[in-house]
């Protein structure tokens, strides 16, 4: 149970600051897409930093996770070709749709209902994905 109430609690307080942050704005969104506003690519390029630096926090401790075991990173794939589609395929979905996956849930929180279409349309392609990934390049 204190599990859940932890979920719960680091997903509200995401959430907040999400909607704070205007990252679930559609109209934020749009600016970014249309280059017309650093706001978008400023969070992101934050967060890109903080990200770079608690992984390297985590090699050089050599932390551990809750139960003791040591953390271990895997090194990423240098294919290119399967990050360009990737981030080609998720760049339009997130243009279209004006939402990405984590925001996504947050706007259901704010009362935009209509954004279940959108839940349904990315664990559709979730799942095709799942269908398809041995048959898609390396």
């Amino acid at each position: 149970m204190k599990k859940v109430i932890a979920y719960l609690a680091v997903g509200f307080f995401l959430g907040v600051l999400f909607i704070k942050s205007e990252v679930a704005s559609w109209f934020r969104i749009y600016e970014m897409f249309q280059f017309k506003s650093f706001h978008m690519y400023g969070l992101m390029g934050t967060a890109v930093v903080i990200g770079i630096i608690g992984v390297q926090l985590i090699k050089h401790k050599k932390a551990k996770d809750f139960s003791g075991q040591p953390i271990s990173i895997a090194d990423k794939d240098r294919s290119i070709a399967r990050y360009l589609i990737g981030g080609t395929l998720f760049g339009l979905g997130w243009a279209l749709a004006g939402a990405c996956p984590g925001p996504m849930f947050v706007l259901i929180g704010t009362g935009f209902v209509s954004v279940l279409v959108l839940i349904f349309g990315a664990l559709l392609g979730t799942f095709a994905y799942g269908a398809l990934r041995s048959k898609l390049p390396h």
